[in-house]
């Protein structure tokens, strides 16, 4: 039951340009270096509703602009696989094949690319771009760098208050997340945020913390979990969890405790709720400065775009299950209920 219309960019029509207006055209190479996933899932992005979303509209605009590949663009594809510790590895290969730009997905990735190169354009996705240290400023970021930062801290604050609403008297939440994203330099940035936000609410957070993002680890961190005795989880959206999304639902569903997530995806893999951006626009607005890159813009003159688009989706089967009511002023706010 659809709340509000909404856009994902997943059915924009696009254009394409003909082969008149691409006969003779500049060639161009860009490298996109993921966080996870295989390399052949990432060269068949439009198979991965993640990756859909975001990648679907990224490449509509980049042909809607005249960026085709196949035929004016050469895209090589890269992947971390869910292993952190080899980041600074990947960057530096990529950075050794010199492309033209460097599109990084999420904050790690680019933080890695940036060590390795300060001379190769990046176009980024990240979290909090400025609290990260990407840059000190999201109107002028200077340097070789420039992108989208979906959200600021208060933002993942937001997520611990919804979780509330929904369980009132949880008085400890586990947080499921990477471990360098935790504890590291990286995390410090998002530290005061959840400090505050359960300060406030008065409930304690529980790490739950990943070395790396395998079965393996996911089944040991739940199985350690359950001994604690959180009262509910917050799943965060690191790009290093999502192509183990059905798992990590399924572990979820097992232990029987409510959950909010980072990334609608996980909403429809059967669990209860998502507070994300809205990755139709990023997508755009990256192609876009790939697009301005291409065709001889600095990158560090181009704005950062701060995403302001959000969505709140709930799934109500996934309720019915743990017995939970919801407060009607709660779905009244979701932009779509799944029932």
């Amino acid at each position: 039951m659809k709340r509000r219309d909404f856009t994902i960019g997943l059915l924009i029509a696009a254009a394409a340009p003909s082969a008149s207006a691409l006969e003779g055209a500049k060639q161009h190479r860009i490298a996109i270096v993921m966080a996870g996933g295989t390399i052949a899932r990432i060269s068949e992005m439009a198979s991965d509703p993640v990756a859909r979303r975001f990648y679907q509209a990224f490449f509509q605009e980049l042909r809607r602009l005249g960026d085709v590949e196949g035929q004016n663009l050469t895209i090589e594809r890269y992947s971390g696989e869910g292993r952190p510790a080899g980041h600074a590895d990947l960057a530096r290969e990529v950075v050794r094949r010199n492309p033209e730009v460097i599109v990084a997905s999420t904050g790690p990735v680019a933080l890695a690319v940036r060590a390795a190169t300060a001379t190769i354009p990046i176009v980024f996705e990240a979290v909090d771009a400025v609290g990260i240290g990407l840059v000190t400023n999201l109107a002028h970021p200077g340097g070789n760098m420039t992108g989208v930062s979906l959200f600021d801290a208060e933002f993942i604050a937001k997520r611990l208050q919804i979780l509330r609403e929904v369980v009132p008297l949880a008085s400890r939440i586990a947080v499921l997340n990477m471990r360098r994203q935790w504890e590291g330099a990286y995390g410090q940035a998002f530290q005061p945020a959840y400090q505050e936000a359960s300060e406030r609410l008065h409930i304690e957070l529980v790490p739950m913390s990943l070395e790396e993002s395998t079965p393996s680890e996911y089944q040991r961190v739940f199985a350690a979990i359950a001994k604690d005795l959180p009262d509910a989880i917050l799943v965060t959206d690191i790009g290093d969890l999502i192509p183990y999304r059905q798992l990590i639902v399924e572990l979820v569903e097992k232990s029987r405790l409510p959950a909010m997530y980072g990334l609608r995806d996980y909403v429809e893999a059967g669990g209860l709720m998502a507070y994300e951006a809205e990755f139709g626009e990023t997508g755009r607005r990256m192609a876009d400065d790939v697009h301005e890159i291409l065709n001889g813009a600095n990158p560090g003159d181009i704005p950062i775009y701060q995403a302001t688009k959000f969505e709140f989706v709930i799934n109500l089967k996934a309720a019915k299950a743990l017995d939970l009511t919801l407060p009607p002023t709660l779905l009244a706010r979701a932009d779509e209920v799944i029932e």
